[in-house]
């Protein structure tokens, strides 16, 4: 396949920033007086918006004026503490420049706050040459799996999504890939396992961003 653009899902795909947001959550739920999360705990928890990872968080028990009081505490203070530790994993940055040189262009499209986006964007990846977009339910643009964020990342790209392809790290990303109609690429190295991922139905996993670009590179090869 003749591949014109990447798109990336955000959180463990091309940043770690699973550190930030157990500290953000933890902050959250100590302030309303809730148990704390244990890092591997919200591991797990991850992948579908912050109102979802609030909802896994708080459990069963709490009802919508709770989730809505921690969401609305947590929100600010992880757009103020959003890359305290985060930081690209290894690898990231020579693989995206890569990528860019080959003339591709790049994407990212995450479930993240659309705010948490743009700040670490324009952190990390300043000379990115595609859109980065987050989460706006509130606007009518659904969150992943549905298709809404891959298919206004196209359209900022004036592409069809025969030629784009999507890269993420979890079962939330190879359904949101098959509903926008993307061929996908999974990573081994975010949020889930290599064993999580074929579990999930997953057909190609790459193991470092060197290999992400290898195959990306030769895919789109002349």
């Amino acid at each position: 396949m003749n591949y014109q653009a990447i798109l990336f899902d955000m959180d463990g795909t091309v940043l770690d920033t699973l550190d930030d947001l157990k500290n953000a959550v933890n902050a959250a739920l100590e302030a309303h007086g809730y148990p704390l999360l244990r890092r591997e705990q919200l591991r797990r928890y991850l992948g579908n918006g912050s109102r979802r990872l609030i909802e896994r968080a708080l459990g069963d028990s709490a009802d919508a004026q709770e989730i809505d009081a921690v969401l609305a505490w947590y929100k600010p203070y992880y757009d103020a503490h959003c890359h305290v530790h985060t930081r690209p994993y290894p690898g990231i940055l020579s693989m995206l420049e890569r990528l860019q040189n080959a003339g591709l262009r790049l994407a990212i499209v995450s479930n993240k706050p659309d705010s948490a986006v743009k700040e670490l964007a324009a952190a990390f990846f300043p000379s990115l040459n595609g859109p980065a977009l987050g989460e706006r339910e509130a606007e009518g643009v659904r969150r992943k799996p549905a298709p809404d964020l891959i298919d206004a990342a196209r359209e900022s790209l004036h592409l069809p999504r025969e030629v784009c392809l999507y890269v993420g790290d979890s079962e939330v990303d190879l359904l949101t890939a098959q509903n926008a109609g993307l061929d996908c690429v999974s990573v081994s190295w975010g949020f889930r396992s290599r064993d999580e991922l074929l579990a999930a139905g997953a057909q190609r996993i790459v193991d470092t961003p060197e290999a992400l670009a290898a195959l990306i590179v030769d895919e789109t090869a002349p």
